[in-house]
């Protein structure tokens, strides 16, 4: 099987994630899985030019956690207007 075709069985126990289905259906969003700084994976999620989220993925958490996360990050930003920046925002 090529590498195109292959899929990987972890994405299928992925559970609904909604707000990053409305992103990507909707059109005006962008989610992003990169490096930021010194943090080697961060996700984040934008609407249109309104930043919605920025989660750096922590020790041990799986990919599939860290978009769950970004989920619930997204429906804060949408829901109650609470915007969430790991990378920037530190804890006072």
């Amino acid at each position: 099987m090529s590498a195109g075709k292959r899929r990987l069985k972890s994405a299928l126990a992925l559970p609904d994630l909604q707000y990053i289905e409305h992103l990507r259906t909707t059109g005006y969003g962008d989610i992003t899985l990169g490096r930021v700084e010194d943090h080697p994976c961060v996700a984040t999620a934008a609407a249109e030019d309104q930043h919605l989220a920025t989660l750096v993925r922590r020790k041990g958490e799986s990919l599939a956690q860290l978009l769950v996360r970004l989920d619930r990050a997204i429906e804060r930003a949408y829901e109650h207007q609470i915007y969430t920046n790991e990378v920037y925002d530190k804890p006072t």
